[in-house]
């Protein structure tokens, strides 16, 4: 057990099991985040635990399978329903990741393990307001999902995360960096299209065809015209790469404007609708090598994260 940075018991973390690796590690990561966590020997003894303290998170031990975890989620949410639970497991299939979706778990993360996201999530939990608000299942089978969200960004964390983890399971899968494309193009629907709100609802789907992999966004926003965005470095050619910059600074706007051109250079389709608040993103399966030109990847190599939505 470490300091915690709150003396609310409503501030601790639950660890069940024991694997050493994984634990150590862990413990290093929350520490450095100042969170205080105890430990259970098993699904048992976490519950004896719940009985007496109003933990705020709860990891599952990562030895045990996500069906064993989600039974565990059942008895865990009959005593603390406010807790939010992070789901670890050594392996996965696709309909597995689905139910965790549609169960509402926090986060589930399939080894080998992010300790660092994990860790990350974990203080988010212990941030967050509503356990149960966030993504809802609107309909799910491997070939298709389909869910709506509160626009915000731990939300989009969330979802794109849990993308991740499921295309894992694939046996074809698209490339890495169309998550990325996939996490800007979500971040611009939440700032831009929702304007941040987080009691506005926003659709998400992903689909997955004999030939390609799509994503579609719907926003709340009244959308926008592709060619009338000039705070977004889309809206220049390659000679001008930091136009957009100047705009942004005279509109009080944050560094940032590169999500459309970094998403267009990973997809090979980027379709806007005609109001320009819903978008596909579209990977074809024989076209999986990136596209991105030398200007491109200058830029993005020169940018952090933050900097990347449009």
């Amino acid at each position: 057990m470490v300091a915690s940075r709150d003396s609310s018991s409503e501030c601790r973390v639950l660890l069940i099991g024991h694997d050493r690796q994984l634990e150590g590690n862990l413990e290093q990561e929350l520490t450095s985040l100042n969170c205080s966590f105890d430990h259970a020997a098993g699904s048992a003894d976490a519950l004896r635990h719940l009985r007496a303290t109003p933990y705020a998170v709860v990891l599952t031990d990562p030895d045990t399978s996500i069906h064993e975890d989600l039974a565990l989620v059942d008895e865990i949410w009959r005593l603390r329903p406010s807790v939010r639970v992070i789901v670890l497991a050594p392996s996965g299939t696709p309909e597995d990741l689905i139910e965790a979706l549609r169960r509402r778990v926090f986060l589930c993360q399939c080894a080998p393990f992010d300790v660092k996201e994990i860790a990350r999530y974990t203080l988010s939990g212990i941030k967050a307001e509503n356990v149960h608000a966030g993504i809802e299942v609107l309909s799910a089978d491997r070939s298709w999902i389909s869910v709506r969200m509160n626009c915000d960004m731990l939300n989009a964390g969330r979802l794109t995360e849990f993308f991740r983890q499921f295309q894992m399971t694939l046996p074809e899968r698209p490339p890495e960096e169309m998550m990325v494309a996939f996490e800007e193009i979500l971040h611009n629907a939440i700032e831009h299209g929702a304007q941040n709100d987080p009691t506005k609802l926003l659709e998400v789907a992903a689909v997955r065809t004999a030939r390609a992999f799509v994503y579609y966004i719907s926003d709340p926003g009244k959308g926008f015209r592709p060619d009338d965005i000039p705070h977004a470095a889309i809206s220049y050619s390659p000679d001008e790469p930091t136009r957009h910059i100047e705009v942004r600074s005279r509109a009080g706007m944050r560094l940032g404007g590169y999500g459309i051109l970094v998403a267009s250079g990973i997809v090979d389709e980027l379709i806007y609708s005609e109001v320009g608040n819903e978008v596909l993103l579209i990977k074809h399966m024989g076209g999986m090598e990136r596209r991105r030109s030398n200007s491109e990847e200058s830029w993005v190599s020169n940018l952090g994260s933050d900097s990347l939505e449009c």
